[in-house]
C-alpha cells in the first residue's frame, strides 16, 4: 500500500512539473511574441479595394457579388484547409468615407466589423491630399486631411503601434495611399476590374515597410496567386 501511494505521489509530481514547464514555455513564447511587436508604428496594414459594384454609375452601393464578398470577408482571417496561413485579424478597421458616388468601402467591411464587434473609422476621404503642412492638417477636420491624415493618425497614436489595421479604400487612389503609408515597390495603379486582392504592408520596428500583393481567394473565379 505504501509503495502504491509513493508511486501515485511521484506521478502527480511529474504531472505538476510537466504542467509548470509547459506554462514556462508558453509564457516565454508569449513574451517573445510581445517583444517582437512594433513599439513605434503599426505591425501591419492590410489594404483592400471595396467589393464589386453594379456598373450603374448612379448606384452607390455594392452589387450582389460585392455583397457576397463582403459577407465572406471574415474568411481572410480564419485558418482552414484551403487557407492554412490566414491574414492576421485586424485590431482596427478603417474605410474611406462615403461620397456622393460611392458608399462601397464602408459597406464592404460592415459585415466583418459586426462579426468582430468592432467599430469602423470612416473619417478620411479617398481623395488625394490638398493640405500639405502638418499644421494645416492638424487644424482641419479629418475629411479634409484625406489619406495623409490617416497616415498621421496610424503613425502618430500609440494605440495603433504593434497592431494590424485593415483599410477599405477606392482603387483610384489606393496606390497613392500605399505610398503615403510608406510602402515601396507599389503597383502604379489598381486595375479597374480587380476586386480580389490584399495589399499587405508589414513594418519593422524602425518603420521600414515590406509590401506584398496577395490574393483573397474568397469567391469562385478569384485569382489563386
Amino acid at each position: 500500500m505504501n509503495i502504491a501511494r509513493h508511486v501515485k505521489r511521484c506521478i502527480l509530481l511529474a504531472l505538476a512539473l510537466a504542467g509548470f514547464s509547459g506554462w514556462i514555455v508558453a509564457t516565454s513564447a508569449s513574451a517573445e511574441g510581445e517583444a517582437k511587436k512594433n513599439t513605434r508604428c503599426p505591425q501591419q496594414i492590410l489594404l483592400i479595394r471595396h467589393a464589386e459594384k453594379t456598373g450603374d454609375k448612379t448606384d452607390v452601393h455594392l452589387s450582389k457579388k460585392g455583397q457576397e464578398r463582403a459577407e465572406v470577408l471574415y474568411q481572410l482571417f480564419v485558418a482552414s484547409k484551403d487557407r492554412p496561413d490566414p491574414f492576421p485579424t485586424p485590431d482596427f478597421i478603417f474605410a474611406a468615407s462615403n461620397g456622393k458616388d460611392s458608399r462601397r468601402p464602408l459597406e464592404t467591411v460592415t459585415p466583418l466589423a459586426m462579426r468582430l464587434k468592432m467599430s469602423i473609422n470612416d473619417t478620411y476621404t479617398s481623395k488625394l491630399p490638398t493640405l500639405a503642412s502638418p499644421d494645416e492638417r492638424k487644424q482641419a477636420n479629418g475629411k479634409d486631411q484625406g489619406m495623409v491624415g490617416l497616415r498621421d493618425e496610424l503613425f502618430g497614436e500609440r494605440k495603433y503601434f504593434g497592431k494590424t489595421i485593415l483599410v477599405s479604400w477606392r482603387h483610384s487612389t489606393i496606390s497613392e495611399l500605399a505610398k503615403t503609408l510608406k510602402a515601396s515597390k507599389v503597383p502604379a495603379r489598381w486595375e479597374d476590374d480587380v476586386f480580389d486582392r490584399v495589399w499587405h504592408i508589414t513594418y519593422d520596428d524602425q518603420g521600414s515597410a515590406t509590401f506584398l500583393d496577395r490574393p483573397q481567394r474568397l469567391l469562385p473565379g478569384d485569382s489563386e496567386k
